[in-house]
């Protein structure tokens, strides 16, 4: 359940935390792992369940004691103490049939605890020896042997572990023909098999990157009430923030989106936790210090929405790619101090407060931390900004963990946290707590608005405006991709033709819509078109057919009615107007909107 304060209870906290006894603040420019453990984190280490800090890792650096040893004795020394799990595919512990293996197993469970990490368990793959359904395949020809996989599991574990995602981002990683149907057939069978053993475990219906469509798929072929927590892996979400699109309200719309679905469809699990066993953002791809920004700003909007959990995506590279904190050869990045830095300055169970924009423009959400309340800030997309505190506060760098006091700051896309917030400042977050954070606007501003309109809608220029519309390629690139006089945006541009709909006017509900786009061919006159993709419940989908863009040289409007949206974002957009590669990018967009047509017209 998401956590959410009020303002009484707020105010009540912070009293506590400013009678506590008389420890003094670190000293100025202390790095952030020079300091012991606080209060909170000794309360925390006292406490039962997960925080929110966790980790996780590849295949090749998961598959035994000697894996582990690589990289688990840095992620210690931060204080991490969730691992999502040690290697427990069906394979591994029943290599043959009736055969049963544990000792590698055993020998990951006791290197892990004596380390002090918890850790759950992946309930995943297919034998070689189970030869009716190959490997790769969600085992549906044999859910007696499957049962028993789970059964011996749990068994074994009993005491250890507590939580059982099932299979890894389904429908990824099963078979190209298998269904929801399939994997709710598994699994119903692991809920029964699991609870049999230690009726007090919890069983995880997963599904790849935020597919809600997905899971909703699975909760209506079967699997209702056949599970205790929900398991995503936003990557692509929280890609479009790694960008600087100004995507974070997208981002912070994945449990709202889930809890909808669930209050739809299974309303009894309508309030079951909901865990990030992967996420991650490629540190080649996007550099390191993005990398160490993405990390930050993941876990603070994690928090704001009520993620229970996010584990990392991973602790070291490994065979997916320079996704960890740590290289290839084991040398630490930007992200593994600024993780180290959220947890010595947040705690391991920081709860959410509220939110604001500084300056009616950045980010800012307020978080109880380790040392009372903490504000982690970062700039919009744009220039930079100067925010003026009007009283000394701490700034806290999370990729050095170094720490300046100053009474305004230059903000930019690096995300700082700032300790000692002014009084007034932490009162305006709070009284945000149970409203949406708007994508742009102020605290005052669009997000109710949205959320009663008939359309949004987005044009192109010089400036681009969006009203409730907005492009993975964000509006700070409008300036360099304007054509005809700075009227249109070409398609050509990467992501140009990209569209994310504000999620407080449509997400998850059912509603017909129109989408428009007004286009015209380049002056070349080369062939150009596209079709329209939409997210529907069955996932992506076609709207019509193929668009030729018609030669004359004038502006055409094309108007499609679609019937079944449900836009979740799960690969970070809702439609996309598609050309099929760059022979067909021959053209320019001016407009695009999108109308309800459940609304009256305004």
């Amino acid at each position: 359940m998401s956590r959410r304060w009020s303002l009484s209870t707020f105010v009540a906290v912070l009293l506590v935390s400013s009678a506590a006894s008389g420890r003094a603040a670190p000293p100025a420019g202390a790095s952030a792992f020079e300091q012991g453990a606080s209060d909170q984190e000794a309360t925390d280490r006292a406490a039962t369940g997960w925080g929110v800090f966790g980790i996780g890792s590849c295949y090749i650096n998961n598959r035994s004691t000697n894996d582990l040893r690589r990289w688990v004795p840095q992620m210690a020394a931060i204080d991490l103490r969730v691992h999502r799990t040690p290697y427990t595919n069906w394979g591994a512990v029943e290599p043959e049939r009736g055969v049963w293996n544990w000792d590698v197993l055993n020998d990951e469970i006791q290197y892990l605890e004596e380390r002090g990490f918890e850790f759950g368990a992946l309930l995943v793959g297919n034998p070689k020896w189970n030869e009716a359904d190959p490997p790769g395949h969600l085992p549906v020809n044999n859910l007696e042997g499957w049962s028993n996989y789970v059964t011996q599991l749990a068994t074994h574990l009993k005491g250890k572990v507590r939580r059982y995602e099932v299979w890894n981002e389904p429908p990824n990683f099963t078979g190209k023909d298998q269904t929801p149907a399939d994997y709710a057939e598994i699994v119903v069978a692991a809920y029964h098999a699991a609870k049999a053993v230690d009726p007090d475990c919890q069983v995880g219906l997963a599904a790849k990157s935020a597919h809600i469509n997905y899971l909703e798929q699975t909760v209506l072929a079967g699997a209702k009430d056949h599970f205790d927590y929900i398991v995503l892996h936003p990557y692509e979400i929280l890609d479009g923030v790694a960008e600087n699109t100004g995507s974070e309200a997208v981002y912070l719309n994945v449990v709202p989106s889930v809890r909808k679905m669930l209050a739809a469809r299974n309303p009894a699990k309508a309030d079951v936790p909901i865990l990030f066993t992967e996420l991650g953002v490629d540190a080649e791809r996007t550099g390191e210090d993005v990398q160490a920004h993405a990390l930050v700003k993941a876990y603070v909007m994690g928090i704001a929405q009520g993620v229970e959990c996010i584990q990392w995506f991973e602790g070291r590279d490994g065979d997916s790619g320079p996704m960890g904190l740590l290289d290839r050869n084991g040398v630490a990045r930007p992200a593994y101090t600024a993780l180290g830095t959220l947890i010595e300055r947040l705690g391991q169970r920081p709860a959410p407060i509220g939110w604001t924009l500084l300056n009616d423009r950045h980010h800012a959400f307020l978080l109880q931390g380790a040392e009372g309340p903490a504000l982690v800030v970062w700039g919009d997309p744009g220039s930079p900004d100067r925010i003026d505190f009007q009283s000394d506060v701490r700034v806290v760098d999370p990729r050095t963990g170094h720490v300046t006091v100053q009474t305004s700051l230059s903000l930019g896309e690096a995300p700082v946290i700032v300790l000692d917030p002014p009084a007034a400042l932490v009162a305006r977050a709070a009284a945000n707590c149970d409203r949406p954070v708007p994508w742009g606007g102020n605290d005052a501003g669009t997000p109710e608005d949205y959320a009663e309109a008939d359309r949004i809608s987005i044009e192109f220029g010089e400036t681009t405006t969006e009203k409730g519309l907005h492009t993975r390629s964000g509006a700070h690139v409008a300036e360099s991709v304007v054509a005809y006089g700075g009227s249109a945006r070409s398609g050509r541009v990467p992501g140009g033709n990209v569209f994310v709909v504000d999620p407080n006017f449509l997400s998850y509900e059912s509603a017909s819509i129109e989408i428009t786009a007004v286009v015209r061919r380049t002056p070349s006159k080369e062939n150009a078109g596209f079709k329209l993709v939409y997210e529907s419940p069955g996932g992506f989908k076609t709207a019509g057919g193929w668009y030729t863009i018609p030669k004359e040289d004038r502006w055409h409007t094309k108007t499609w009615r679609i019937d079944d949206p449900q836009f979740v974002n799960y690969w970070g957009y809702n439609f996309i107007l598609e050309s099929d590669g760059n022979a067909y990018n021959n053209y320019f967009i001016r407009s695009v909107t999108v109308r309800r047509l459940d609304r009256p017209a305004r």
